[in-house]
């Protein structure tokens, strides 16, 4: 998991960030893009892709990169902005707004898929990062415990929903509640086609 970081290293790369979002394909609830840089010395062979963690491994995990990284920050986007900008340009402007307000502090930049344009730092996109690089996968944590920890407040607002199970994802449950409460303005995505749906399903009624 760190064959790139080391690769950078070798080529006098020092604070290497890691970079990654989650939430992108949800129906409701933020989207939240995290960066990490890791100590050079540093390697947890359980840091992996968020997806492959249970919520407890991913927890302890989330409290000891926060303790141990150089540099950690997330930005968390309302269902709102994703609606204007679409959740792949959203991803994107959260990562290039990371990297230049930590610029001085980062040397390179590993990203999981995206590209970006709006940075003179350089980077690597790498498919799958969050399965290859160690300082991606820490970021991909960081990110989903920040979204989850959102969805359970959301959770308390709309229980009905039950954000805390589904974590905003297109459930059957989630589907079933939307049918029966309606979409909720900047809680749910209006303009993924699954939402759109619905409120058109609703507005015959």
């Amino acid at each position: 998991m760190k064959k790139y970081e080391e690769s950078l290293y070798c080529q006098g790369y020092k604070n290497i960030a890691g970079l990654d979002e989650v939430g992108r394909g949800c129906w409701a609830g933020p989207l939240v893009v995290a960066i990490c840089v890791l100590p050079t010395s540093y390697c947890n062979s359980k840091i992996k892709d968020s997806k492959k963690l249970s919520v407890h491994q991913r927890n302890i995990l989330f409290e000891e990169i926060i303790k141990v990284a150089l540099l950690v920050d997330w930005i968390i986007f309302e269902p709102s902005y994703v609606d204007e900008h679409n959740p792949k340009k959203t991803s994107i402007i959260g990562m290039e707004q990371l990297i230049n307000k930590h610029q001085k502090n980062i040397d390179f930049c590993l990203i999981d898929a995206e590209k970006i344009k709006q940075t003179s730092i350089p980077f690597l996109s790498i498919i799958k990062g969050d399965n290859l690089s160690q300082s991606i996968a820490a970021a991909s944590i960081v990110a989903k415990v920040i979204r989850d920890r959102e969805m359970e407040k959301l959770d308390h607002l709309y229980p009905e929903y039950k954000f805390s199970k589904n974590k905003g994802y297109g459930t059957k449950e989630h589907q079933i509640a939307l049918m029966k409460n309606k979409p909720i303005f900047n809680v749910h995505r209006f303009s993924y086609k699954p939402i759109k749906k619905i409120l058109d399903y609703n507005n015959k009624l």
